[in-house]
């Protein structure tokens, strides 16, 4: 028995999950949403089911965006939460899948990741052929590519998708820099020469439908603009295009004293490029960065 055209978003209520189901239904395929409440309300989703209770029978994909936001203090409390919420559920994902009768398996499931699995390289180009780092967040990003893989081995074709900075309206980074930005306080952060991998909301959910619907593409996928920016000049042409000066600076110290471990992920330097997806024959419809602002701020 084939595997039917729907698919099962976990974290369908999330900022990128929502725009999802309208995008695969143009492709004939219905949703079944999974949360944690077992419900919510997302346009083109017509089943729900809980994470606590996942059954895959009758998918062709599975696509999981779980994970506990990572912009806060990284206390032993939330590195918990960040684990049970990315390694934890998708190792119960493939638990679900492995339940399945061989021939009733989806055909893929895209998992996400994220740039943080390089660490801090400098002006290193970093395909993904380019090594694991070696801080925290590079650890926790290859338990959870590790904790999906293990699909590979049920016959299921999987792709890690390697998420950068994701700009679109509601977005939490876009949201946040762009209301500091409109206030005058903008400005590189550190020393605002580390690369900063970004992407635009319709770029990555573009990307994920590309991985079910490809037969070919498999393992680490970078999912980031192909011209990443280093910070100061990112701030600085998010600053022009809503017509205001990008002067202030955010001192290395100062982040570090207000936020801990997390500013690593923000003065890491990470200049990732998506040769993978491209070689497989996906086109980004805002390649640029002035392409994607010019987008989203109009």
């Amino acid at each position: 028995m084939q595997p039917s055209e729907r698919a099962a978003i976990v974290g369908v209520t999330g900022f990128i999950g929502r725009g999802l189901p309208a995008l695969l239904a143009r492709h004939g395929m219905a949703t079944t949403g999974i949360s944690r409440a077992g419900g919510g309300s997302v346009e083109g989703v017509d089943r729900w089911q809980s994470t606590d209770s996942m059954d895959f029978s009758g998918h062709r994909a599975i696509i999981n965006l779980a994970g506990e936001r990572i912009d806060r203090r990284w206390t032993e409390k939330n590195r918990r939460l960040f684990h049970e919420s990315r390694v934890g559920l998708t190792t119960r994902i493939v638990e679900a899948i492995a339940r399945l009768p061989e021939q009733e398996r989806p055909e893929v499931l895209v998992n996400a990741s994220a740039v943080g699995i390089y660490g801090d390289r400098g002006d290193e180009i970093l395909s993904e052929e380019a090594a694991v780092g070696t801080d925290y967040m590079a650890g926790l990003c290859d338990d959870w590519e590790h904790a999906a893989q293990k699909a590979d081995e049920l016959g299921v074709r999987v792709v890690t998708l390697r998420i950068g900075v994701v700009l679109g309206p509601d977005g939490p980074a876009f949201e946040k820099l762009g209301r500091v930005i409109r206030l005058g306080l903008g400005g590189r952060l550190g020393s605002g020469k580390q690369w900063m991998p970004w992407v635009h909301h319709d770029d990555l959910r573009a990307a994920i439908s590309h991985a079910v619907f490809s037969g070919s593409l498999r393992g680490p996928v970078n999912g980031s603009a192909p011209h990443p920016e280093r910070n100061g000049d990112f701030t600085r042409k998010f600053a022009a295009a809503l017509h205001r000066p990008a002067i202030f600076a955010a001192p290395a110290v100062v982040l570090r004293l207000v936020l801990g471990e997390f500013s690593t992920a923000l003065l890491s330097s990470y200049r990732v490029v998506p040769s993978a997806l491209e070689r497989d024959g996906f086109r980004f419809r805002y390649p640029r960065l002035e392409d994607a602002l010019g987008d989203l701020i109009r």
